[in-house]
Order: C-alpha cells, then structure tokens, then sequence
C-alpha cells in the first residue's frame, strides 16, 4: 500500500525540543494506523454520503458518528475545532466531548459492540499529513475513553473522499459538492477498489 504525504494545512507543530517530543507522540503515521487492525467499513460511500448529507461540512470541520454492529447510525456531531498547533490531545479532547454529547458510554462492556468513525473536511489533496496523524491518535484515544471501537478516518477535499488506510474512495460527495437525498445515498458506481496485497491483509486483521 502506498501514501502520499503533504504538508498540513494546520498551524505547524511547536519547534521547542520538549513540546515536539510531546506533539509529535501524539500522531499516528500511515503504517501504524493500517497495522492497528481499524474495521473495514462495508459501504464507505453510503457512510460518508449520510454523513455529509447530515451535517453538510465545509473545510475545516469534523463529524465524528457512532455506527452499531450492522453499520446503521446510532448518533454523530459536527463541530469545527477551535483554532491551535496540531495536536492530537486537543482532538482527543475534542472528540470526546461530542461523544459524551450525542451518545452513553460503553465502558462497562468486555468488548466495544459500537463503532465510532471520524470524517474530516479539509483543504488540500488526499494525501496524508500531519494534521490527519493527530486526528487520528485523537480518535483511537477517544475511542478508547468512550468504550469504543475505532473505525474509519475519512478525509472529504475538493478531490472526494478517502478512507484513509483502505485505498478506497470516490470523487462524491466531496468539499464542494450539494448534498444528496439520504435515499440516494445507497448506490455507489464510483467506490474505487480496495488495493489487493496490504489491503487484503487488512481484511484478515479486520475479520479476527
């Protein structure tokens, strides 16, 4: 599997040695994230088209969404981070506290039977950057806190959308697209394939 990598769009990290040291623990890289076994979503498009037809997201804003055991939405916010250095504790944070909002707690289960996902408007391509890093060490952290478990990170840019660490994604919904009757949502024409090799390797981690 292979990643494209850009600048983020957010404030840059602190330069003072301890405060990078500190930041920069607080980010997942591409290969962390696709080795941390995130569950495959079974229709991305259909998630991602709710989502945005839901909250209708503009650059810069979060929709952070609880699915249950057959992926039907059991709650979600948006919100628009308020502006700081990237950060993943901030969006830990954050995540967290809509979580707490919109939905209970499972803390008390053995095992997470309800899966949070994270789709992040923003500018930029689909390539990954820093800024994704934090959002997703924040969601896996929230996750966590909230007796969650972690799914998907999904980015919408100009260019569509990805999820990222699957190699799936589609030119609509994107940053700049109308939203779509939640009835329309279902079909999907234009999901690109999953990659086979790494992707499928995915699958079998998923699966367990």
């Amino acid at each position: 599997m292979t990643f494209g990598f850009a600048p983020s769009a957010a404030t840059s990290i602190t330069t003072s040695p301890a405060g990078s040291v500190s930041r920069l623990t607080r980010m997942l890289e591409p290969a962390e994230w696709a080795a941390a076994g995130i569950p495959l979503l079974s229709n991305p498009r259909e998630v991602v088209s709710g989502l945005h037809s839901r909250h209708r997201p503009k650059p810069a804003t979060a929709v952070v969404a609880v699915l249950d055991h057959e992926e039907r939405l059991a709650a979600s916010a948006s919100f628009v981070p308020r502006a700081a250095p990237v950060d993943g504790w901030e969006f830990r944070n954050a995540l967290l506290a809509h979580l707490r909002r919109v939905i209970p707690h499972d803390l008390r289960r053995r095992t997470p039977v309800r899966t949070a996902v994270l789709l992040y408007c923003r500018e930029g391509d689909e390539r990954w950057t820093e800024e994704d890093g934090a959002w997703m060490w924040g969601l896996r952290d929230a996750c966590t806190l909230h007796g969650l478990r972690c799914g998907a990170y999904i980015t919408l840019t100009r260019g569509g959308w990805q999820v990222l660490g699957e190699g799936r994604g589609g030119r609509r919904p994107n940053s700049e697209s109308a939203p779509v009757d939640l009835a329309d949502t279902a079909s999907d024409p234009e999901v690109t394939p999953l990659r086979s090799g790494a992707v499928e390797a995915l699958r079998r981690t998923a699966a367990r």
